[in-house]
């Protein structure tokens, strides 16, 4: 698996995208009172797999993510990319693509792509080559010219995946970037990150409510408890790739699938 073209690849040691967290726990304090948002979580992810969390809505699982990018400190416990502690955000270890796409609306899918290397100094033609090759590999070739307004809700993701991508690092951190997407095109996203994720071998850790989409996605699956959130269950998928629609109707992806409802439907 080759890292995108025309990004120099990170040192072998930073590139292989090892999570480990442990014991960690979130607290939130307010004026009348602390609440706990998660409590007592560990899990590792090996290089180059791609882990799915799924749980309750206010389970903690975004701030579970929030954390792994350097964007939240933990209350207790530790958290490691690549053996080192994340104390804020590093994008030569994490990428991060949120829910909506937030891109500015004035500059093209290009410039939205090159803003984080123009924001590091990065020279402007450097910065164009690699944001094209981010951009063709999200399946945009041709679009760098459109403003925003000009895209579809699934390409303006794909701009967003794409900026998430251009630093290359070695772990992509997802929360719900489909949310807003309708099924059709939520499947074929699904489809596309799968391409992305094959051609590029990082590991990626996805955040989503949907069963399906974390059992057709997923090497792993971590089911979280209500809050204060607590990993609950581990899920190794044992479904071949590449995945295939086929795959739904099958008794394995069912049993899957129910396994994983069951967990939410107790913490409801």
């Amino acid at each position: 698996m080759q890292p995108l073209a025309n990004i120099t690849p990170l040192k072998p040691a930073a590139r292989a995208g090892a999570i480990k967290v442990s014991n960690v726990g979130q607290i939130f304090k307010t004026s009348t009172q602390d609440v706990a948002a998660l409590s007592d979580i560990s899990l590792e992810v090996r290089p180059g797999r791609f882990l799915v969390l799924v749980g309750p809505s206010g389970c903690g699982k975004s701030t579970l993510l929030m954390m792994m990018a350097g964007l939240l400190q933990q209350t207790s416990g530790t958290i490691l990319i690549n053996d080192a502690p994340i104390p804020q955000p590093d994008p030569n270890r994490v990428g991060v693509v949120f829910q909506e796409p937030s891109l500015f609306p004035w500059l093209t899918a290009e410039e939205n792509v090159e803003f984080p290397l123009a924001l590091r100094g990065v020279a402007k033609s450097e910065r164009r080559a690699k944001a094209e090759d981010a951009l063709k590999l999200v399946g945009l070739e041709g679009f760098g010219r459109r403003h925003p307004h000009e895209l579809s809700g699934g390409m303006k993701q794909r701009v967003s995946i794409a900026r998430g991508l251009v630093q290359d690092p070695p772990v992509l951190l997802m929360d719900e970037p489909f949310a807003a997407l309708d099924e059709q095109t939520r499947m074929t996203m699904g489809d596309e990150l799968l391409r992305i994720w094959a051609a590029t071998g990082k590991t990626v850790v996805f955040v989503t409510h949907s069963l399906t989409e974390a059992v057709y996605l997923a090497d792993e699956v971590l089911v979280m408890s209500a809050r204060p959130g607590r990993i609950v269950d581990h899920l190794t998928i044992p479904l071949p790739r590449p995945r295939t629609y086929e795959m739904l109707s099958g008794d394995t992806f069912g049993t899957l699938r129910d396994r994983i409802w069951r967990h939410i439907r107790k913490s409801a």
